[in-house]
């Protein structure tokens, strides 16, 4: 059945005649080397699928081998995979910067280990850390801090409160104030949905 556009059909005519005068070339190079030619074919269709599906499926693949990745699943939700060790884990794009943190719904807000803090632009050697705040090894002294954007998947917020803090912390923590932008939070087995 032809396209209905007349520049459709143009173009449509145009690769039929490549294709054919593609496939008179190869006839003619390999017409003594049949065996050759259709080794040629075969590593060229290869190298199509190949592409194809690289194309295809880059996210979904890039999220199997990365679980802290998100995942959009829509132009609403995003979603994280269950690690290893049985946290969520997420990288997050904080000021230009990627960062991975623990999905922690026992923290309040945003909280950005010493390292991540520097990594993303902040001097810690100028934050006043005088926020005392409750966790489970104790009263740990702690920066607040803005940031200008943190990117999750497809979602962008700015001018986001965070605390930095001010003890051995090793991962940064997305607390409770972050995760209550989304309209909803659920876990379904080892996955975790967010909705915008």
């Amino acid at each position: 059945m032809l396209p209905d556009s007349p520049d459709a059909q143009a173009r449509l005519f145009y690769l039929l005649a490549l294709g054919m005068l593609l496939a008179f070339w190869a006839a003619y190079r390999y017409r003594h080397r049949l065996g050759k030619a259709m080794q040629h074919a075969a590593i060229w269709l290869l190298i199509f699928v190949g592409l194809v599906l690289a194309v295809g499926f880059a996210e979904p693949l890039r999220h199997s081998l990365f679980h802290d990745e998100a995942l959009s699943i829509d132009d609403r939700t995003i979603m994280l995979e269950r690690a290893r060790d049985g946290h969520f884990l997420a990288t997050v794009e904080v000021n230009g910067q990627d960062v991975l943190f623990m999905i922690d719904t026992g923290a309040t807000s945003v909280v950005l280990a010493q390292h991540d803090a520097e990594r993303v632009g902040l001097d810690t050697r100028r934050l006043s850390f005088h926020v005392p705040v409750q966790t489970a090894n104790g009263v740990v002294m702690s920066a607040p801090v803005r940031l200008q954007s943190m990117r999750i998947g497809g979602f962008i917020d700015r001018d986001v409160p965070a605390t930095v803090n001010g003890g051995a912390l090793t991962l940064s923590l997305l607390g409770m104030d972050y995760l209550n932008r989304f309209s909803g939070i659920r876990v379904e087995r080892n996955r975790l949905y967010l909705t915008r």
